[in-house]
């Protein structure tokens, strides 16, 4: 090989010269990335996720503050400091936001999360269990000091499916398919 065909195979970068093997010089012409218009469709789904977004927050907050008192009066003046005992409910939900946040990042990336979700039902059915405790003993008391949870998780798994339906999976392989045992 000349000095003139082994030119044709290098690359030169800065003061340093970097060479290419043979396979290198055919490359795949990829298509370049049009971007398209955006519908009416995709900007009402964007619109309409962003609304499920601020609906999901503000049920949320209404629901960690109605539940607040009931589950910071279980840790009362006998079992903890009332400096704790303010912090109390953070028990509860401090897996329950960690496990939501895996689960959203989960859905961005089309991922499942299973265990992230036994987190949220289990710490979910805890907060219930104490604040049906601290309850009256009534069905209706029951079913108000319920609601708050349950209508938390339930607008949180509608959030985590409009994630879901707005990115769709990318076309190709499945990421997460095990290849089948002989």
């Amino acid at each position: 090989m000349t000095q003139e065909d082994t030119a044709e195979f290098t690359l030169r970068l800065g003061s340093g010269e970097v060479p290419l093997s043979r396979r290198h010089r055919h490359r795949r012409v990829q298509a370049s990335t049009v971007r398209r218009k955006p519908t009416r469709g995709d900007t009402l789904s964007i619109v309409t996720t962003g609304v499920t977004v601020a609906i999901v927050a503000a049920v949320c907050v209404l629901g960690g503050a109605v539940t607040h008192n009931p589950l910071r009066h279980l840790a009362g003046a006998d079992t903890a400091p009332r400096e704790v005992a303010d912090w109390w409910p953070l028990l509860v939900y401090g897996p329950w936001m960690v496990a939501s946040l895996s689960i959203l990042r989960a859905a961005l990336h089309q991922r499942r999360a299973p265990h992230s979700w036994c987190v949220v039902l289990l710490f979910s059915a805890f907060a219930i269990v104490l604040c049906i405790d601290q309850a009256p003993r009534t069905i209706t008391s029951a079913t108000v000091a319920s609601l708050p949870t349950i209508a938390t998780v339930a607008c949180f798994h509608q959030l985590v499916r409009q994630i879901t339906l707005t990115r769709p999976p990318r076309r190709g392989g499945v990421a997460n398919r095990r290849a089948p045992t002989p």
